[in-house]
């Protein structure tokens, strides 16, 4: 069985920056760390590898220093890491991102099982792994909290408003996976991250995966984002004291102050 994770590098979303001029994100000299949705999903993998000796291959888009999530999940228990990485592919939307996934996917190999974060923290689109999933012309379930497979079929608890439902799907497929509340990234010890030095990491361009320019990076992408910009900083709370009759007569002078009340 092969499973191919969609994972990506992004910056730490306690210090994302943007320019003002520009109004995108500032990266140079910013933390980067593996998207959280895209850390569980390579979990759910490396659980069914457990089971069924299936076999990893971790695939990223970005700039060089992107491999350092690879080598990280390479370091979980990944069997194959490889990075698309190519000027062409700068400046690339959703769709454009995940035309260039599904071309180097196809260049993989069959892959029985593709498992993507729901989404990047730095985007919050949900769009990259129902589009790679378009491109593949396979079938697709997104907003999982549980991934299984016997290599024939794969088993998921899909969150729904209200509730939970458990689908199943023949193979090859996609699934979107989403974090329950209580999540906590596993990372790998200090002689699992030795070891991973010896696994070879691949870099493969445009060219590499047979993709058309044509539909890559801002010409080959159908959405322009027009202004990225930070939320307001909010106002320094007060602290206020007292017996508690004192304080419900101060909530409620805030209250009428604020119109909420009369």
């Amino acid at each position: 069985m092969n499973i191919v994770v969609c994972i990506k590098q992004v910056p730490d979303s306690t210090q994302v920056k943007v320019d003002p001029k520009t109004g995108t994100l500032i990266r140079a000299g910013v933390p980067s760390i593996l998207n959280p949705y895209d850390h569980y999903a390579l979990e759910r993998a490396l659980e069914i590898k457990a089971k069924t000796g299936a076999k990893i291959t971790v695939l990223s888009m970005g700039p060089a220093q992107a491999i350092a999530v690879i080598r990280l999940a390479l370091a979980l228990g990944a069997d194959r890491g490889i990075l698309l990485s190519d000027r062409a592919f700068a400046g690339s939307d959703t769709w454009a991102t995940s035309y260039a996934l599904a071309q180097a996917i196809k260049k993989i190999g069959p892959a029985d099982l593709i498992i993507c974060g729901q989404m990047a923290i730095d985007g919050d689109t949900a769009q990259t792994g129902p589009g790679i999933a378009y491109h593949l012309d396979i079938p697709q379930i997104t907003f999982c909290t549980e991934v299984d497979s016997d290599g024939t079929k794969v088993l998921v608890k899909k969150l729904i408003d209200g509730g939970h439902q458990m689908m199943e799907a023949s193979l090859p497929a996609l699934i979107t996976t989403t974090m329950p509340h209580d999540y906590k990234a596993k990372y790998p010890s200090f002689l699992a991250a030795f070891h991973a030095q010896d696994k070879q990491t691949e870099t493969w361009t445009a060219a590499d995966v047979n993709a058309d320019l044509a539909k890559l990076g801002l010409e080959g992408s159908p959405t322009r984002v027009g202004r990225i910009f930070p939320p307001p900083a909010r106002e320094k709370g007060e602290i206020y004291s007292g017996s508690p009759a004192e304080l419900a007569t101060k909530i409620v002078e805030i209250l009428k102050k604020e119109n909420l009340i009369k």
